[in-house]
């Protein structure tokens, strides 16, 4: 559980941790737009005003500087907009001489606006606090030019930026405020999502783990068709096939346990015998010795097949390829099997053609390995049909081997698995279910295909498929 709290931490984690960035830069984003249209707009309309009321003023520049004070004080009483705006006058000085709330104390603002308009004979703009009152205020000078060039005083507006702070700071509030409803439900559905992805995760790992501690076979069960569900197949299919593997495992064991026994039984209780017998006959004696002989070469067969196998298993499987007459290791082969068949009262018919096989190159000892244990299972599981058939010819630009039983087959549902290793299905005949496993690496290895098939008329067909070029 701690790492699937660790999986919700670091989710919430690396989202919220994007989402709250954007949400901040939005947020400061749509303040700075706000401020700047606001602060913009007020600064347009300042200036507009006071260029024209410059304009207007001009037509009182030419009097007398008493007259010019007494049309400024006129001007500054009779400004209609002294609800909103301060209007001012302001000399070389920097002092107010008249103002549109009608009382000043001569004393100057002392912003940087009113000597830029001195100086540069431009207008300019302050946006800040008041030096005196510490209010915030956005103020702009025009200069007031005599008719011989030189500046005589300042058309100053001024206005408060209270209201429009107050203003940008409520949109500012409902700007974060939408974030912060936005980020609860980023956080809600991120919950949720994270919800339905840790649950069926958790219920996996629960599985996954019955299924290591050897529930085998075990099902979870799918409640997504996404990819949660296909690991829920997966695993499903998996544990299914773990506990295939276990059963064929344990009655592979069971198998060569009984497959070790019988000749062991058979050694031990003849050598048992002729050791405790004084004397003996020697036709008994000689029928126990190729008793022992035989189950010794039994056992041995039996612990190569495993070595063998031991061997694909490991990766240390390894073919020792030069050129070779197929067609005459394979007869060699029928020939001396067919030998001993004969003791068991099994034909083995090698059934001869005029096909021109060339040489090939393959693993001469490993492919009679394959031939021998196909015709050992023939013998074994179609033993009952008295009779084998082999053959060999040439198919196009491969070399084809087909050894046939006439014994009762193998069950169609049974086909798909018999090359499975450990697989052994419904046959009662002795073996330990590794021997076509075997066959089956040594025929790929080589480039091939080991086919298995029921044959027309009863009994069962092994085809052997090499490539006559190397494919290896």
């Amino acid at each position: 559980m701690k790492k699937i709290a660790g999986i919700r931490r670091r989710w919430m984690f690396n989202n919220l941790s994007i989402v709250v960035l954007l949400v901040v830069l939005c947020v400061v984003a749509i303040s700075l737009a706000f401020t700047m249209y606001y602060y913009s707009s007020i600064q347009s309309g300042l200036c507009s005003k006071a260029s024209t009321t410059t304009d207007f003023f001009s037509n009182y520049i030419g009097q007398s500087y008493s007259e010019y004070y007494q049309s400024c004080i006129s001007v500054a009483q009779t400004f209609e907009e002294k609800d909103r705006l301060e209007l001012q006058f302001i000399s070389l000085s920097g002092k107010i001489v008249a103002s549109s709330y009608g009382q000043w104390s001569g004393e100057g603002p002392g912003t940087s606006d009113i000597t830029g308009a001195i100086e540069t004979k431009q207008m300019a703009v302050f946006s800040g606090r008041n030096p005196k009152t510490g209010e915030r205020i956005m103020a702009v000078s025009s200069p007031m030019i005599y008719t011989n060039g030189e500046v005589i005083g300042v058309l100053r507006f001024v206005t408060s930026l209270k209201n429009v702070d107050r203003q940008i700071f409520v949109l500012t509030a409902l700007s974060v405020l939408t974030g912060l409803v936005f980020i609860a439900l980023v956080m809600f559905n991120s919950q949720f999502f994270i919800r339905s992805i840790i649950e069926p995760v958790s219920e996996i790992t629960a599985t996954a783990k019955r299924i290591a501690a050897g529930s085998y076979g075990v099902q979870i069960q799918k409640k997504f068709d996404d990819e949660i569900g296909e690991l829920a197949d997966t695993i499903n299919d998996m544990s299914v096939k773990i506990g295939q593997a276990e059963t064929m495992q344990s009655e592979f064991v069971s198998s060569v346990s009984h497959e070790l026994r019988t000749p062991l039984t058979a050694i031990s209780g003849w050598g048992e015998t002729l050791l405790s017998a004084e004397t003996m006959d020697p036709v008994e004696t000689r029928r126990g010795m190729l008793i022992i002989l035989r189950e010794t070469r039994r056992l041995t067969s039996m612990v190569e097949e495993l070595l063998e196998f031991t061997r694909i298993q490991d990766g240390r499987f390894t073919l020792n390829v030069q050129m070779a007459d197929i067609r005459t290791d394979f007869e060699d082969t029928v020939f001396m099997y067919g030998s001993w068949l004969k003791q068991e009262g099994i034909e083995l018919e090698y059934l001869e053609n005029d096909d021109e096989i060339p040489e090939i190159p393959c693993d001469v000892a490993r492919l009679r390995q394959v031939f021998l244990n196909i015709l050992d299972n023939a013998a074994k599981h179609g033993g009952e049909g008295r009779k084998i058939t082999a053959s060999i010819r040439r198919e196009d630009e491969e070399v084809v081997v087909r050894i046939r039983d006439f014994g009762p087959g193998i069950p169609e549902e049974e086909l798909p698995h018999v090359k499975m290793k450990f697989y052994k299905g419904s046959s009662k005949a002795r073996g330990n279910g590794i021997g076509l496993a075997v066959c089956e690496e040594i025929v790929t290895k080589h480039g091939g295909a080991l086919l298995l098939e029921n044959a027309a008329g009863g009994g069962m067909l092994v085809s052997i498929r090499l490539p006559l070029g190397s494919q290896m």
